[in-house]
């Protein structure tokens, strides 16, 4: 079996904000976070957040996309790798996904950047509430 198997990814919501004039130039900022949860079932589900706002006036341009991929998963790979795996497999579907909407919006596309997560913390929460680092930082 593979380590993992992507089935399934959604756009879950979508907030698109463009009031600025034509041909104004704006400075773009992005924030991202990635979160994955795990069944008992050998599934678990990626939640991928993206914001992408103007610096100067992100209450006249900002997108903010929330996008659910949900995997099939094999016991022998560790979750710290998982997560980044399942990351990597879904970032290329929130990139299209918001290069398509603005662009569909009448507006050059916006191309998120790509930020490997593989050598950044990546906390755990273990019940009951205990954070739990990587295996690198134990």
């Amino acid at each position: 079996m593979k380590e993992f198997e992507l089935k399934m990814c959604r756009a879950e919501s979508v907030d698109f904000v463009n009031k600025l004039p034509p041909n104004v130039k704006i400075e773009l900022s992005n924030k991202f976070s990635y979160n994955v949860g795990y069944s008992k079932i050998k599934t678990c589900q990626g939640e991928f957040k993206a914001e992408i706002f103007d610096k100067n006036t992100p209450d006249r341009f900002h997108i903010t996309v929330v996008m659910k991929g949900f995997f099939i998963i094999s016991d022998e790979i560790p979750k710290e790798k998982l997560h980044v795996k399942t990351y990597d497999a879904m970032y290329p579907f929130v990139k299209a996904f918001i290069a398509n909407l603005t662009a569909n919006a009448g507006i050059p596309p916006v191309y998120i950047p790509y930020i490997d997560i593989s050598n950044q913390s990546i906390y755990r929460v273990e019940m009951p509430g205990k954070i739990k680092r990587t295996e690198e930082e134990e």
